[in-house]
Order: C-alpha cells, then sequence, then structure tokens
C-alpha cells in the first residue's frame, strides 16, 4: 500500500510512470507493470490506494478472535511451536504462520 500511497504522490507531482518507476525501484523491487497500472488508476481519478474488495470466501481461520487467542497463547508461553498452536486452535499451520504477532 506505502507503494500506491508513493505513486498517488508522484502522479500529482505531474511525474511520468517512467520516472515514478525509476524512483521506487531504487526504494522498493516494484514491478514497471505494477507502477504502470497504479500510474494510470491514479490518473484516471481512482483516489483509493486500498485494493478493491474480493470475491469468494471470507478467511475463517485468520479472524480477530484467532488472532487475539494467538497473541494470548505466546504472551502466556513464548515457548510454543506453530504447530502446537494449530493444533490447539484447530486451524492449519499456515494459517496460524500467518497470523501477525
Amino acid at each position: 500500500m506505502e507503494q500506491r500511497v508513493n505513486i498517488t504522490f508522484c502522479c500529482k507531482l505531474d511525474r511520468t510512470a517512467t520516472e515514478t518507476h525509476e524512483m521506487l525501484v531504487k526504494v522498493d523491487a516494484v514491478s514497471k507493470r505494477c507502477v504502470f497500472e497504479w500510474f494510470k488508476r491514479f490518473r484516471d481519478e481512482k483516489e483509493d490506494v486500498k485494493d478493491e474488495p474480493r470475491s469468494g470466501r471470507p478467511p475463517t481461520s485468520t479472524t480477530p478472535d484467532n488472532i487475539e487467542r494467538v497473541r494470548r497463547m505466546l504472551a502466556d508461553d513464548r515457548r510454543l511451536s506453530l504447530r502446537m498452536m494449530a493444533e490447539e486452535l484447530k486451524i492449519s499451520l499456515d494459517s496460524v504462520s500467518n497470523i501477525p504477532r
């Protein structure tokens, strides 16, 4: 999202998409295609830098409740493994690893 904010800023400064890409590549490895795509969106008056809502099944494992439970478990015992937390919460190992701690 930070890159999108930077692209919006450069667009408002009347920089070209190429100039913007060159600036961002020095800081972050963002693809040229991505910069050009977002640049076009912002030039066409799309101000919001957030992604559009996606269709499909909503996440069921990384809910606020599970996130809080993982954080509480870690606060109680920092030695817990991801596998142990996944078994306790009855969610996949991948889901536990995607929860920010």
